[in-house]
């Protein structure tokens, strides 16, 4: 399926690594999306044939990292092509429910949750305060959807990039799994030899690993603060949410904050989110005091 316009050169590392080329974002829930009405999409198996075979690249391969919604949407489509099971099948059923994680899904809503149990996102559903309008847009208060539009419009809310809950409890799981190199209790879930793969340095950037981010030699001091050894890990989520781990210090950070639960402030083309100007929001500064709190202690 994946073929055509230089697909055949793309490897799985260069997704990881947001190097294969692919445009930033494509509005596929929006019929005036820039790349024009063929990408509309509100199905998922179109939106998924449309990854495969439609996406143009818009730099050549290895030439630049361009952090790239596209890259993960399409591991998430490999995931599904390998194991022939639906991604939120097989996370949940291979990765979380092995570990006793039992409040880690994609679309809670349909799985026993209440809207009452989730952090809220947006508060205008994806209007931006009324500033933007499209086909079969939420207007209401987002608890308990994915808050980002391609998932949940173009993909039924089960994407590589985005939508999937989880708790601080089962969150402190995976962050021991990682810090104890792939296992948990008596539960291996990878081998530490592919936790190193994923976590070292790419030769190109030392803040890239394979889908992580690196603190490296403080390159990225607004996401890992000042403190964070060069092994440190991690990724932000748009929401609000960033993870670090260091194994350096045998330490994890997870911040849960809902910074788009906020007013949105500014004009039509150029507002943010208040909850943006949050110290929260900045990540970096509150991963600092924690790091303060442990290195002076």
């Amino acid at each position: 399926e994946f073929r055509g316009s230089g697909r055949e050169q793309r490897l799985v590392k260069d997704l990881l690594t947001h190097s294969a080329g692919y445009p930033a974002v494509v509005d596929f829930h929006r019929k005036d999306n820039k790349f024009g009405e063929r990408f509309f999409s509100q199905n998922s198996l179109r939106t998924k044939n449309l990854l495969l075979t439609g996406v143009p690249f818009v730099a050549g391969r290895n030439v630049k990292h361009l952090y790239s919604d596209i890259d993960y949407m399409l591991l998430g489509v490999l995931v599904e092509r390998i194991s022939g099971m639906a991604l939120d099948t097989y996370v949940e059923s291979q990765i979380y429910q092995p570990l006793g994680l039992t409040h880690t899904v994609y679309n809670p809503l349909q799985k026993g949750f209440l809207s009452s149990q989730i952090a809220a996102t947006e508060i205008n559903g994806n209007t931006r305060g009324g500033r933007i309008e499209f086909e079969n847009i939420r207007t209401d208060v987002l608890q308990g959807e994915v808050h980002d539009e391609k998932a949940f419009y173009a993909l039924g809310g089960v994407a590589g990039h985005a939508g999937l809950f989880s708790t601080a409890g089962d969150l402190s799981v995976l962050m021991q799994v990682l810090l104890n190199g792939g296992g948990y209790d008596n539960k291996q879930i990878f081998t530490a030899q592919v936790l190193e793969q994923f976590t070292n340095s790419q030769a190109s950037d030392e803040t890239y690993g394979l889908g992580w981010r690196r603190a490296g030699h403080q390159a990225r001091k607004w996401h890992f603060g000042p403190y964070a050894s060069p092994r440190a890990f991690g990724h932000t989520g748009w929401t609000g949410t960033v993870t670090v781990i260091d194994p350096e210090y045998d330490l994890a950070i997870v911040l849960l904050t809902n910074a788009r639960h906020t007013p949105i402030e500014g004009s039509q083309e150029n507002y943010q989110f208040v909850g943006k100007r949050f110290e929260t929001g900045k990540y970096g500064s509150i991963i600092s005091l924690i790091y303060e709190s442990i290195l002076n202690h």
